[in-house]
């Protein structure tokens, strides 16, 4: 398979390199229509089609990465499904939830609006969560409110889980997105990348394919803009020296509290 941008995957999935543990990268949100299935099967599709062992667990109802995941049978590298979703009939959920032991790569396709207990078995397991933003006034303020009641979570604390934001669906260049970038300075969490709204995403989603597994020709803008996602999950984990999304210190409650009541439209340029 000839790969649309070809590179090296990060220190913790090389070629050539040992992987003792299992890296496990939640994308989520709770507003819909923000695009977490685009990433997770994007960012699972690179590491596949670079020999990565790779899973994809969907806990949304709807299927989307599962149904993808079986268009992509005779499409690409071979990526492994597990489903989450909520069990219906005589669905055996424990068992659709496998995960195989040499996955390398697990990437968590959350639902919107999940919570409570689900929301708390989902943070049982991710290393690193992505929270990709759609670009208009409502979703930011939504996403903003949504990532501040995350920090207060206590699995986020004591697991050290890193968190950081993707822009998607951008359409070009969107100052709307400044008061999200002061409120993610603010709390000292990174702002990765912006996803556009490329019509190659489409293309990749109704093939059982990515981005980066497409003609280079044709997605070579859409896997750049996409590679510091891909480098930032596959980056080892080491809960002594890093300092992206680092244990939210108890004394920080009050300043995040504070944050997340900011007004994004009330901010808006």
């Amino acid at each position: 398979m000839t790969l649309a941008y070809p590179y090296r995957v990060s220190v913790a999935v090389r070629e050539g390199e040992k992987v003792t543990k299992m890296n496990t990268t939640l994308i989520i949100n709770s507003k819909g229509g923000s695009g977490k299935t685009t990433i997770a099967t994007n960012l699972a599709s690179c590491f596949a089609a670079h020999g990565v062992p790779t899973t994809v667990m969907d806990y949304d109802p709807q299927g989307s990465s599962l149904s993808w995941l079986r268009l992509r049978a005779q499409a690409g590298s071979r990526i492994y499904g597990a489903n989450a979703a909520p069990p219906k009939g005589g669905r055996l959920r424990s068992v659709e939830m496998h995960v195989p032991a040499d996955t390398q790569q697990l990437v968590i396709d959350a639902p919107a609006g999940a919570s409570g207990l689900l929301l708390q078995e989902m943070l049982c397991r991710p290393d690193c969560i992505i929270v990709p933003v759609a670009p208009s006034a409502i979703d930011i303020h939504a996403t903003a409110k949504f990532v501040g009641d995350l920090l207060l979570l206590g699995r986020i604390r004591t697991r050290n889980i890193r968190l950081a934001i993707v822009a998607n669906r951008v359409r070009s260049s969107m100052p709307v997105y400044q008061p999200l970038e002061r409120f993610l300075a603010s709390l000292g969490l990174p702002f990765l990348a912006r996803v556009s709204d490329s019509d190659m995403y489409i293309k990749a989603a109704e093939t059982g394919l990515g981005i980066f597994e497409m003609d280079p020709s044709a997605a070579t803008a859409e896997c750049g803009e996409f590679m510091p996602i891909v480098e930032w999950v596959g980056q080892s984990r080491n809960p002594e020296t890093t300092t992206e999304g680092k244990v939210i210190d108890l004394g920080l409650r009050r300043q995040i509290e504070r944050n997340t009541t900011f007004s994004v439209i009330r901010s808006r340029p």
